[in-house]
């Protein structure tokens, strides 16, 4: 279901900062603009207490997930709020082996070839390469060539409207946005206008995902 999600729209919203409060606004803006994955870093103000009010107040076939997940315990936190994805900074087998043992989505730090295949013998879903703005479309391009065909490489880390046709090219196929697309104070409308610039910039792509 994360394939195809991101098949749909490949755009993550990583909502670091975001209060419970606002929540239902900002999931219903990024939702309306074709958003289909929703992330909220554990490092937020009561991240699970968003993760459950996003997840109650919209569609099923918007996954909701949990940033920032460093922990086995934290794992089954984000699955009692509801949450369906864990994304995480690193690749640490064990939260790797808790997220799976739990039936959740996985989505791992990398930022070298072992990393990535050492996460994708255990499970992973799609390879989050952090910090993209270190590792760039080069980078892309040549795990492209030996990782397994269908691996799905999402650059997070100073992803923009404009960069994102130069890693599309080299081979990512999602990309995670952070205060490009929210910052804590936005308002929704903020939110919504930056949300449909990078709808926009993922349609002009112009190729099969």
């Amino acid at each position: 279901m994360l394939k195809q999600a991101l098949a749909q729209n490949g755009l993550i919203a990583i909502l670091r900062g975001l209060h419970p409060q606002e929540a239902p606004a900002m999931g219903e803006v990024l939702y309306r603009a074709g958003f289909r994955v929703i992330e909220v870093p554990l490092n937020s103000p009561e991240p699970f207490e968003s993760i459950r009010i996003l997840r109650d107040s919209l569609p099923a076939d918007c996954l909701i997930g949990a940033g920032t997940v460093l922990t086995p315990e934290q794992v089954e936190q984000v699955k009692a709020a509801g949450g369906q994805v864990i994304v995480m900074p690193h690749s640490d087998p064990r939260v790797l082996r808790a997220a799976k043992a739990a039936g959740l989505f996985l989505c791992p730090g990398v930022a070298t070839p072992t990393e990535a295949f050492a996460a994708l013998a255990e499970g992973a879903d799609i390879l989050k390469l952090f910090p993209a703005e270190q590792m760039g479309p080069a980078v892309v391009k040549a795990w492209r060539a030996v990782f397994p065909a269908g691996t799905i490489l999402a650059p997070v880390g100073g992803i923009n409207p404009t960069n994102m046709q130069q890693f599309f090219d080299a081979g990512a196929r999602g990309f995670g946005l952070g205060s490009g697309l929210y910052k804590p104070g936005m308002s929704p409308a903020q939110v919504a206008a930056n949300a449909e610039a990078y709808v926009a910039a993922w349609a002009a792509l112009g190729q099969d995902v």
